[in-house]
């Protein structure tokens, strides 16, 4: 049972530890055991996390410093499973005074009137986790506090007593984790009242002699680009943050197809419903990386992992709109379903001049093109690399088809049937698909039909969009 009162706890034995110390402490208890400290962040475990490891045991504060949706946000809140489950404050204080060192007027007042009697209650660790977004309207008032006349008039105190101060976020943290999201935004004036924060440790509000002795462990977010773009943090309170820890997108693509897994969020009744192949996860995820060195997107503005999730997402729902429709109980992912997922793309990126040019959706099919012709490569022959005359065309049979005046037209909602229909139609498209696929035979569908999107990315068919859908025919039909 937890004490209650200031004497019950002296009888336990307690004593006041600061919180880096406690983040240190608990630390180290979880690398001596091989626990993870940041669950389920993927991807980090050689480069991130081991830096935040060597600044939480150096009791520093961090800055994580990378391009949108590196998880910057997710791993401070993950921060707060290294603090105690528990800590003892004085009942009723505003600024988590522990009660073996009042802080705040009120505790130290409270703790000089009842001593052993001073009521204690306990601060559950979710409770210490403070976020704050930066933006050029924030105040320091917002952050540090100010002079709160209506308090001074119901308490008839003269504004020279610092009852009257009204404590504004940081203050209001003391032991806790403050996090100041996209630093850069906060106006260099406001950045300047953290100076002393960070490196004495305390505060002073207006012209009051109070100097409050917080203890807060700090983390800042920014995104690089906004150095130059919207703001930047200024030289001196850079020095002051101890460690600056860069972020990064995932370096694999097994990797971010870890990371989409885990965060996008199907409907539960979805979930053994639709199947996607993993083909076509592969294809998502490599869709992202194309767009990171695609010279339409702005690299400075980084490419969101939330562009996979969304994707992702869409991909399903673009299946189980199709169910419906068709009134089919399940359903198993194609390749024309990313023309369902094109929103998730064009929404995500942002776009140099040439990119603008070009348009969002052209884009994005150019991406989608360019993941297409990478897995296509890694299995079948490249047709632009083929011996005129010298050997047989593995892809003969399929032009010939199309030269005959064929066309595949493969609507969105299409039902199983006439999907595995139309693809079989196409004359020596199973066969060639069946060859390649290897020990992946239950997978010779999405193969049929990543060949006939891979021809249209070398050219060798035409590939045209319908209303609903897309068509394959003979690149020359139009010219005849």
């Amino acid at each position: 049972m937890r004490a209650s009162t200031l004497g019950q706890l002296k009888s336990t034995g307690y004593q006041p530890i600061s919180i880096k110390d406690e983040l240190r402490r608990n630390l180290r208890s979880r690398l001596q055991k091989g626990e993870p400290i940041l669950a389920g962040i993927l991807g980090f475990e050689n480069t991130v996390i081991p830096d935040l490891e060597r600044a939480i045991l150096s009791r520093h504060h961090v800055l994580f410093l990378g391009l949108r949706g590196q998880a910057k946000t997710r791993m401070a809140r993950l921060l707060v499973n290294l603090l105690d489950e528990y800590i003892p404050i004085v009942a009723g204080s505003e600024l988590n005074d522990d009660p073996m060192q009042p802080l705040s007027r009120f505790a130290r007042d409270l703790v000089a009137e009842m001593g052993d009697e001073t009521p204690v209650t306990w601060l559950h660790r979710s409770d210490r986790y403070v976020e704050k977004l930066a933006t050029p309207d924030v105040s320091i008032a917002d952050l540090i506090g100010d002079v709160d006349p209506i308090k001074a008039a119901t308490l008839k105190l003269p504004y020279a007593d610092e009852r009257v101060i009204h404590f504004g976020l940081i203050p209001r943290s003391h032991r806790c984790i403050f996090v100041i999201n996209e630093l850069p935004d906060l106006q260099p004036r406001i950045q300047v009242a953290l100076f002393n924060i960070l490196q004495e440790g305390d505060i002073q509000i207006r012209g009051f002699k109070l100097r409050l002795p917080l203890d807060i462990s700090f983390v800042f977010t920014a995104n690089p680009e906004d150095y130059t773009n919207r703001g930047s943090i200024i030289t001196p309170l850079k020095d002051r943050i101890q460690s600056q820890i860069l972020t990064h997108y995932p370096k694999t693509i097994d990797i971010a197809r870890q990371i989409t897994l885990a965060e996008a969020k199907i409907a539960p009744e979805m979930e053994n419903v639709v199947k996607v192949p993993d083909i076509l996860s592969y294809l998502l995820e490599d869709i992202a990386f194309q767009a990171r060195e695609s010279e339409f997107v702005d690299a400075k503005s980084g490419v969101s992992a939330r562009l996979s999730i969304s994707a992702y997402e869409n991909l399903v729902s673009t299946v189980e709109r199709r169910l419906l429709l068709n009134k089919e109980s399940t359903g198993v992912a194609r390749i024309s379903d990313f023309w369902g997922i094109i929103p998730a793309i064009t929404g995500k990126i942002e776009l140099v001049y040439e990119g603008e040019q070009e348009g969002p959706q052209a884009v994005a099919m150019a991406l989608f093109g360019k993941a297409i012709k990478n897995y296509f490569l890694k299995l079948f022959p490249n047709p632009d690399a083929l011996s005129k005359g010298n050997e047989r065309d593995p892809y003969g049979t399929l032009k010939a088809y199309f030269s005959d005046a064929n066309v595949l037209e493969l609507p969105l909602d299409l039902t199983e049937n006439e999907y595995v229909n139309r693809l079989e139609e196409v004359a020596g498209l199973k066969k060639l698909a069946e060859k390649y696929a290897g020990n992946e035979k239950e997978n010779t569908l999405i193969f049929m039909e990543l060949i006939i999107h891979a021809l249209a990315e070398f050219n060798l068919l035409s590939r045209d969009p319908l209303d609903n859908g897309i068509s394959f025919k003979d690149p020359l039909s139009d010219v005849f």
